[in-house]
């Protein structure tokens, strides 16, 4: 053997000898580690708030309630934005002869007052994930399986309603005029359905579900979920890939029974009750959306085609559309706006043209008689 191979024989045996006596030594400790990270849950340690129900019998009541910490701005920030995400609406729309609920103390930070756990376990491995309540108006952001965010919102009344499933983040818009209706202004809006056109975005919040199946936020609620989510990656095509984006899930339906309110109003503390989450949040199905809820334009690009013209019927089948509710089709109010312009154009034109052509017939006449 010679001198060379001895020598890298040698150097074998001693890394060999190096690594084990490494990992000898550093396994319990290694594993210990992982095993108190798994022990020990996210919490928050919010303290308990509780709520209590008010009914709002004349205006004095309203000033009452809404100015209660005018004196420190600070807290009355605070109390105003609790009052609004836990009713679900503006200030502007409490009306004497409601119900809100209010809470017994006031904390800064609206995580607070969520009914969305901590920690999402089934989501640990996920960088970001935003899930939707319909059924209680509200929804919540995890980084990791941690809740960074909960707000309120306003999704899609029952004929133009927003449907449970998956979805992900597609693009987004400083300041979008719908391409519907140009009138609708929506400030930092977060496409999620890039055929449907539902998106997240900044709107009144009236509250209950009376979108056309977007998602509607406050202000300060639509532009932290602007500047944080994700978009979808694009191909060499610049065509969005599927799923790429910040994933979204959307539970549950809202009760369209109720006259007013929602179960919002039923909770007793902030502790009373937490959305049940899917242990596989990847694995939700894919939103299934309906063939009148997307718009002209944009059924010629749909991918499956067959999946959103069965879709009404299987949402049906399942109870998530009641029986005797028909959706609205999705109408493009800029198109008609335009038709109506260029039917009036052409109406002018007619009355132009008739009027031209009996002042011709007129100075003919004249001409004759002269």
């Amino acid at each position: 053997m010679t001198y060379k191979k001895i020598h890298l024989l040698l150097s074998s045996i001693l890394f060999f000898l190096f690594i084990s006596c490494s990992k000898k030594e550093g396994v319990e400790e290694i594993d210990e580690a992982i095993v108190i990270e798994e022990e020990i849950p996210f919490t928050l340690n919010y303290p308990e708030i509780t709520y209590q129900l008010v009914e709002l019998k004349d205006r004095a009541t309203i000033n009452a309630i809404q100015n209660k910490y005018k004196d420190d701005s600070t807290v009355a920030a605070a109390y105003r934005k609790a009052l609004r995400t836990l009713n679900r609406k503006e200030l502007r729309f409490w009306r004497v002869g409601q119900t809100v609920i209010v809470p017994d103390s006031v904390i800064n930070d609206m995580r607070a007052y969520s009914i969305f756990p901590d920690e999402y376990v089934g989501a640990k491995h996920l960088p970001q994930i935003i899930v939707i309540d319909n059924e209680y108006q509200a929804y919540a952001c995890y980084e990791y399986g941690k809740l960074v965010r909960f707000a309120a919102c306003n999704t899609g009344k029952e004929r133009t309603p927003t449907f449970p499933g998956r979805y992900s983040l597609v693009w987004r818009q400083l300041l979008r005029l719908s391409s519907l209706d140009s009138n609708w202004k929506m400030p930092f809006t977060v496409n999620f359905h890039q055929y449907a056109g539902s998106a997240m975005h900044e709107f009144e919040m009236p509250g209950r579900p009376v979108s056309h199946s977007c998602v509607r936020q406050f202000s300060d609620d639509a532009e932290w979920i602007y500047r944080w989510g994700k978009l979808a990656d694009y191909d060499s095509n610049r065509r969005a890939i599927p799923f790429s984006g910040t994933p979204l899930i959307v539970l549950n339906i809202f009760d369209f029974t109720r006259p007013t309110g929602g179960p919002w109003l039923e909770l007793k503390s902030n502790k009373s009750y937490y959305v049940k989450l899917p242990e596989n949040p990847m694995e939700v199905e894919e939103a299934l959306i309906p063939w009148v809820q997307i718009p002209v334009s944009s059924r010629g690009a749909l991918p499956n085609r067959h999946r959103y013209i069965t879709a009404e019927d299987t949402l049906r089948a399942r109870g998530i559309i009641r029986e005797g509710i028909s959706l609205i089709e999705t109408v493009d109010f800029n198109q008609l706006r335009r038709e109506e312009r260029k039917r009036k154009e052409k109406e002018e034109k007619r009355k132009q043209k008739e009027l031209e052509e009996k002042q011709k017939t007129e100075e003919t006449i004249e001409e004759v008689g002269l």
